[in-house]
């Protein structure tokens, strides 16, 4: 994986070529928009001391090459990062020129926020060596990437891209079957969807229900996530408890989502994945590790504050 095509040059394009070139990866860029081109270059230098301060170098300027044309882009590339817009059409058609031009074994790695792989694929040349690999913006500071792979897709591909990715110093996390969404903009947009719905009945402002977030579940999430947070919730019997104590509100209409039946499957699976993420801390151990790091937090959001 010694180069890199990256298609489209916004946000997120951009963000992944400052990450590539941090790692002292050779990249070719493409976009036919003249203004992607020039915040590419204005990110890279806004970005400068970023870079520097969290993987302790500078950007090598030689191993950016921006090129006129998609072919000049994929046609040596080990993988491929498409960041067109949202838009299945344009994705399908965009992706069936870059698996033309490719060699027959790059991956093509779609950054799609939501589209299937499965839907991706269909236009595709040599159609198992695609995936999606959706990031977070900031692509060079926020390590998380989601790997989905469609119908057609083969493990070979997956592991390969699996272990670039981790190369680069990236959270790699599959997604088991492939939905639309994701896992992390699925669990984004409920909260999202409830915030236009409480604000769209007056309940509150948007300042209202972002301070809702940061001063409260959002820290507690940064570390623990929403079920190991529940878990210690449950006290000693941890999310056992929690859900014999919490389960029946599931019921009430504090949310416009209907709920799934809290099912004795479901609660295994839950008891289950909470107590494997716990990794045999007790509930005193993770209170203490979840209280230090609010401690640390606090004092970042107050250097920090808006």
């Amino acid at each position: 994986m010694k180069n890199i095509a990256v298609i489209g040059t916004g946000v997120i394009g951009t963000g992944w070529i400052l990450r590539f070139l941090a790692n002292g990866i050779k990249v070719k860029a493409f976009d036919k928009n003249s203004r992607q081109i020039n915040f590419l270059k204005a990110e890279i230098t806004r970005t400068n001391l970023i870079i520097k301060k969290l993987y302790n170098t500078k950007i090598n300027f030689k191993n950016l090459e921006i090129v006129d044309n998609i072919d000049e882009a994929v046609k040596n590339a080990d993988l491929i990062q498409e960041n067109v817009p949202e838009r299945l059409s344009l994705k399908k058609d965009v992706i069936k020129n870059i698996s033309k031009y490719s060699p027959t074994n790059a991956i093509i790695a779609s950054s799609s926020s939501g589209l299937l792989p499965s839907d991706l694929q269909s236009k595709c040349i040599n159609p198992k060596r695609l995936i999606v690999a959706h990031p977070f913006n900031p692509v060079y500071i926020l390590p998380l990437v989601e790997i989905v792979k469609g119908k057609k897709t083969t493990n070979l591909y997956l592991n390969k891209a699996k272990k670039f990715y981790q190369k680069i110093k990236m959270k790699t996390l599959f997604v088991e079957k492939e939905l639309p969404g994701f896992l992390s903009d699925r669990l984004q947009e409920a909260l999202w969807r409830e915030g236009l719905h409480i604000v769209n009945d007056g309940y509150a402002s948007t300042k209202d229900l972002d301070e809702a977030i940061t001063y409260g579940p959002g820290m507690r999430w940064a570390l623990m996530g929403t079920f190991l947070t529940f878990h210690l919730a449950g006290g000693e019997m941890g999310m056992k408890h929690m859900l014999d104590q919490f389960g029946p509100a599931l019921k009430l209409p504090w949310t416009k989502l209907k709920s799934p039946k809290l099912s004795k499957k479901l609660k295994e699976k839950i008891i289950k994945g909470t107590k494997q993420q716990s990794n045999n801390h007790s509930i005193k151990d993770l209170s203490n590790i979840r209280d230090n790091f609010l401690i640390d937090l606090l004092e970042l959001k107050k250097k920090y504050k808006l």
